[in-house]
């Protein structure tokens, strides 16, 4: 982003906003959290709060790609929540907004996670979750 001043040293300037048409973050979704997502049913993505999402920022771009079809959905990062570990997180996020069903939430359990992040990870690195809006075409 750049501010571009135009006649300068006149009484007439003008600034212009210049955003970045690229996406930030590249991350691949099985379609179930991909049309989640797209249907704006799933607006927090949980993630282990690795080297690689730490340089996540609000107002950062995230690219989607469907690994079914190869779509990509492009959004917006609002804001982020970390924690220790998923059970605290659990206990924090409202579920339904992390791609859980009512069915789902009766039996959710942070070791769901564990398929995806260890226990060792969870506590070297934290989690995250990443709260998304719909920021694209």
């Amino acid at each position: 982003m750049r501010a571009k001043l135009l006649f300068p040293c006149t009484d007439v300037e003008t600034v212009e906003l210049l955003t970045r048409g690229r996406a930030t973050h590249f991350m691949n979704l099985h379609p179930e959290p991909y049309e989640m997502i797209q249907s704006g049913q799933k607006t927090i993505e949980l993630r282990l709060f690795d080297e690689k999402r730490r340089k996540i920022r609000p107002g950062d771009t995230i690219e989607f790609t469907n690994t079914a079809t190869g779509e990509t959905l492009r959004t917006r990062v609002v804001k982020l929540h970390r924690f220790a570990s998923f059970d605290e997180l659990y206990q924090a996020l409202p579920l339904l907004q992390c791609g859980y069903t009512e069915a789902d939430i009766a039996g959710a359990k942070p070791s769901d996670m564990d398929e995806y992040y260890s226990a060792k990870e969870q506590q070297k690195y934290g989690v995250v979750g990443i709260e998304l809006t719909r920021d694209y075409e």
